[in-house]
């Protein structure tokens, strides 16, 4: 299910025509390191890997609307940042990779 969403977004990436060449590529490589995080994560923790990657899809299609609501953008990074609290110490690679992912959302609603 996470892999089939995480292809999904990765799809959103490819084709938004919001982002710069530099931010998409970015963005794809955190996105390619935060699949295998998810996989490995979903081993142990499926519901939270879920719902992690429920907030990644919604964080993107925030940040790569056309018409950015800030308000809406803020609230999709913070619901994806706690989402990985609690698994600093178990997963540390996965938490450096969403708060990765939500500084770069952070800026682009900037």
């Amino acid at each position: 299910m996470q892999q089939r969403t995480i292809d999904k977004i990765e799809e959103r990436l490819r084709k938004t025509e919001s982002l710069n060449e530099k931010n998409k590529s970015e963005l794809l490589n955190l996105l390619l390191t935060l699949k295998v995080e998810i996989a490995d994560l979903s081993k142990t923790h499926n519901e939270h890997a879920e719902s992690i990657t429920g907030f990644v899809q919604v964080s993107t299609h925030e940040a790569t609307r056309q018409e950015k609501n800030p308000e809406l953008l803020k609230l999709s990074i913070e619901g994806l940042g706690s989402s990985v609290r609690g698994f600093e110490a178990s997963h540390p690679e996965l938490v450096n990779v969403v708060n990765a992912i939500c500084s770069m959302f952070s800026n682009l609603g900037i």
